[in-house]
């Protein structure tokens, strides 16, 4: 069996990571962008994802039966990541670009915009996570480019939540007029203008040491509790004033206002540019090599009926959801705890460069634990291991900046073996198949797959949107963010917890160890010789 070399491993990781830069930037920073910048209501936004991504779902498995028919020089899967490149980090932008609309405009804008953007997503990253069986007939060489792969994923990861927000700074600064008056040691008061309208802007100083209350003449209608910045929206040629305090000598340059409107839309931009140029590269460095059985058939319904009958899939289909819910809870809720729990929008940003090192430490290690315990029992422990130590984030206070790092790190570790082991456990549901029934369906598998996966995080948003709803959060208004609180820290901690726990009990319905994967690969391959021969 031929291995694959590096350049095509990292060829194919790059793939993941352009698709990270799309996912986990619509996952991690698109609920606080409707809600705190566009202005949608939290249950309307999970609604919205609950609906799209169940509808995406569908949509994949017609995307996979497709992927199995299309027959060209490129191969099946391949020719589809070069077809979508360009127009995903097209669709990617449009979520991200605001307009002026009335209310409900801008829930139809929303719905369009992001259905668009996963029908296109969808015909992108099918192929993609299909490709990878077909690479290798190695169950094992699969494993190791699992690993490559969600390196790859981590990495893109790590680039749109690391850098995102520094980049809404860059390109959101308005420039506003800025005065400040010293009052004494450690306490200021500072006013700023804009000759401009904007709807959502962010305070600070560029430190993120100093506490922001509203000075009295605009304490009646905002509250006056001290946070690390403050959060509204402002008039044109309207003076707005805080008390600043607990930092030394600030000075207009120290304090940073930021159009999260422009800065967000501009920085997904540059995003969506190198999402493309990848996809491009995972096209030009990889190449297919397993194919069906020649004497195989075209028959749709044999694939459907065949993929029912495949007990292996079938866990994972559950599984997929689950651990999807248990990750994207995780993601979704981070910058929103930290603005609004932590008062500290950018630590947000440090924090989910650890958590994605945190990754690419686990996905590092999998191949090795698999290799040692298989897949199965690894994902068992891997998922009782991170929900445990996600749980205590529960116990940790708005000043628990170290603690809160230490567990997110340690429980980010075994969540990233998750991902790593599913895709390459689809590919071992396609080998059973073809095992057992001498047919091979890659892409329905891995579509099928994706619908899990997919719903699993409109499940997610829904839950987090719900939950939001219920303490009555509303984004742009300070008081309903900080009776919000309690559900925040529920989202981030034993929330999640609890659905790990629950897909830990699923995982041991699945029937495949390594004894009886090392038996269907060497009866695979030798059915391929034979004929071969």
């Amino acid at each position: 069996m031929e291995k694959l070399s590096l350049k095509e491993k990292i060829g194919y990781a790059l793939g993941d990571g352009a698709a990270n830069i799309a996912w986990r930037g619509v996952s991690t920073f698109l609920f606080i962008f409707y809600t705190d910048v566009f202005g949608l209501n939290p249950a309307v936004v999970g609604v919205l994802f609950l609906i799209a991504r169940f509808g995406d779902g569908i949509l994949d498995v017609l995307m996979g039966i497709l992927c199995d028919r299309t027959d060209s020089k490129y191969g099946k899967f391949r020719p589809w990541i070069l077809w979508t490149a360009v127009p995903l980090g097209i669709t990617l932008s449009m979520l991200f670009t605001t307009l002026n609309l009335a209310p409900t405009g801008k829930v139809i804008y929303a719905y369009v915009t992001y259905l668009l953007f996963f029908v296109i997503y969808t015909a992108n990253n099918i192929p993609y996570g299909a490709l990878m069986a077909v690479m290798t007939p190695d169950d094992k060489e699969r494993t190791s480019l699992g690993s490559y792969r969600m390196v790859g994923a981590f990495i893109g990861g790590m680039v749109v939540q690391g850098a995102l927000l520094y980049l809404v700074a860059h390109f959101g600064n308005i420039n506003p007029s800025i005065n400040v008056d010293k009052l004494d040691a450690k306490k200021y008061e500072v006013t700023v203008s804009t000759t401009e309208d904007v709807k959502n802007v962010n305070i600070k100083t560029k430190d993120g040491i100093a506490m922001f209350t509203w000075a009295d003449a605009t304490a009646t209608i905002n509250p006056n509790k001290p946070t690390q910045g403050k959060s509204f929206s402002m008039q044109a040629k309207k003076d707005y004033s805080f008390i600043v305090s607990g930092e030394d000598n600030v000075e207009t340059s120290s304090i940073s206002i930021i159009d999260q409107k422009k800065g967000y839309s501009s920085a997904i931009y540059l995003m969506s540019i190198f999402l493309s140029l990848f996809m491009i590269l995972t096209f030009a460095t990889t190449k297919e090599r397993v194919q069906p059985p020649k004497d195989q058939e075209t028959n749709l319904l044999k694939d459907l009926k065949d993929l029912i009958k495949n007990k292996p899939w079938l866990v994972l289909l559950v599984i997929g959801m689950l651990f999807n819910v248990y990750n994207s809870i995780k993601q979704g809720i981070v910058v929103i705890y930290f603005s609004h729990y932590l008062h500290n929008q950018l630590l947000a940003a440090s924090y989910m460069v650890a958590l994605a090192l945190a990754s690419i430490a686990g996905a590092m290690i999998t191949s090795p634990l698999g290799k040692r315990w298989g897949k199965r029992k690894l994902f068992i422990y891997a998922l009782i291991f991170s929900g445990l130590v996600n749980a205590l984030l529960a116990l940790c206070g708005p000043g628990d900046t170290m603690g809160i790092f230490t567990i997110g790190i340690i429980s980010e570790i075994g969540a990233a073996i998750f991902p790593t082991l599913f895709f390459a456990m689809l590919g071992d549901a396609a080998d059973y198949s073809e095992y057992k029934n001498g047919r091979r369906a890659t892409g329905l598998v891995y579509s099928a797959g994706s619908f899990a996966t997919k719903f699993g995080g409109g499940i997610a948003g829904a839950i987090i949107g719900l939950v939001l709803a219920a303490f009555h959060y509303d984004g742009q208004n300070e008081v309903s963010i900080q009776g919000a609180i309690p559900g925040i820290i529920m989202l981030m901690s034993w929330i999640p917890t609890i659905i790990a726990l629950i897909t830990a009990g699923f995982m041991t319905l699945y029937p495949l160890n390594q004894k009886k994967m090392d038996e269907i690969t060497i009866e695979l391959n030798n059915r391929r010789a034979k004929s071969i021969a």
